[in-house]
């Protein structure tokens, strides 16, 4: 689990509770149950709305990749290759298919097997980067689910506002309960702007974080692989996958690294 969403997740919650305890307020009148129910249950039908079916199923993906980490270590994967660069410059890529056929990773796995099976290289790297933009768009799509939701919240919590304000000025006879009932109809707005910019932004920005770094490591692994198919020298290719890495950590940028290494050469 990638704990740091749990954590955001917690300090925002204990962040807006504490600050209204500390004001004197009562918890019990945070929780309004006509108000969530307008507030979420309006943002769920415009969601749905604004998505086919097929997109929405990208919802359950995008809050997995949300909550957890990326088990891959660069340094294990760089191992590997050179690894396999070994095998192959000593005994030819076809020594090559039992690694393939068992290596866990789908992508490292089927650029492998075009390489043993001869593959040119450019219509290796032709393919894999396809896979690359296509796993980006869905990712890409994931992410606006959530962002669409950001964005419909806050909306949701004006409408059920301005319902509530509609039961206070219909009941004008009672001005006791006049305050307590504004209060509660102004939580909806409270609940569309506090959903919006603590879970649904947030989630959607987390999305495109972890939708970055797979993109990274699939970049590094082509060029790894389309280096290993080149017969280039191991160590060069450590070298060439490590300044990838570093670059990363640098900048943020696997893509303009690699680029920068392929002008050198």
């Amino acid at each position: 689990m990638d704990i740091t969403t749990l954590i955001g997740l917690i300090i925002g919650f204990a962040g807006l509770i504490g600050g209204y305890a500390m004001d004197g307020g009562h918890l019990s009148a945070l929780f309004i149950p006509s108000a969530l129910l307008i507030v979420f249950g309006g943002t769920l039908g415009a969601v749905v709305v604004s998505f086919p079916a097929s997109r929405l199923k990208g919802a359950g993906e995008g809050l997995k990749m949300a909550f957890t980490q990326n088990k891959s270590d660069p340094d294990v994967l760089i191992d590997e290759i050179v690894d396999m660069a070994t095998i192959a410059r000593r005994e030819g890529v076809l020594a090559l298919e039992q690694r393939a056929l068992e290596n866990p990773h789908p992508f490292l796995h089927e650029g492998l097997l075009m390489v043993v099976d001869g593959t040119d290289p450019e219509l290796t790297r032709q393919i894999l980067e396809l896979e690359m933009d296509s796993l980006e768009s869905r990712h890409e799509g994931h992410a606006k689910i959530f962002e669409a939701a950001g964005g419909f919240a806050p909306t949701m919590g004006i409408i059920g506002t301005v319902l509530g304000l509609i039961h206070v000025l219909g009941s004008l006879e009672n001005p006791e309960s006049l305050a307590p009932a504004i209060a509660i109809a102004f939580t909806a707005t409270l609940y569309g702007v506090f959903s919006a910019n603590v879970i649904y932004l947030p989630i959607a920005s987390k999305i495109k974080v972890r939708s970055e770094e797979q993109i990274a490591e699939r970049e590094m692994m082509l060029e790894g692989i389309l280096a290993l198919q080149a017969g280039e020298n191991p160590q060069l290719i450590r070298k060439k996958l490590l300044s990838f890495t570093q670059h990363k950590k640098n900048r943020g940028s696997i893509r303009e690294a690699g680029a920068g290494i392929e002008k050198e050469q």
